[in-house]
């Protein structure tokens, strides 16, 4: 997977950003003007909106912020799962579900409906 640059100009280059109207509390000033923010990040398809602040600038300020994060939470390396054997109660039971299993089938065979 390609390293995206996280820092605030590149950020800048490779969004679109997208302003509407943002609703809930926040009274006739947030209600009438556009200060809701949406970033497409547009190599990864990743979304961020910000939309708490009454202001437009803080709102996208907030938004570059969120990006940012959820970007390098992307780009972090997992860590390899490591293997482990089952532990002896899960044998067991596994074992267990075998044996009824087939129990349940034999049972169905016309020699065991004969007998």
């Amino acid at each position: 997977m390609p390293q995206h640059p996280t820092d605030r100009e590149s950020l800048e280059r490779d969004c679109d950003l997208e302003f509407f109207v943002a609703g809930g509390p926040g009274g006739q000033h947030r209600n009438k003007v556009e200060t809701g923010v949406r970033l497409t990040h547009r190599p990864t398809g990743l979304v961020v909106t910000a939309t708490e602040r009454r202001s437009q600038s803080a709102n996208r300020d907030a938004a570059y912020e969120r990006m940012a994060e959820k970007l390098e939470k992307m780009q972090r390396p997992r860590k390899p799962r490591k293997a482990t054997k089952p532990t002896a109660a899960s044998k067991r039971k596994r074992v267990e579900g075998k044996r009824k299993q087939g129990e349940r089938k034999r049972s169905r065979s016309k020699k065991a409906i004969e007998d």
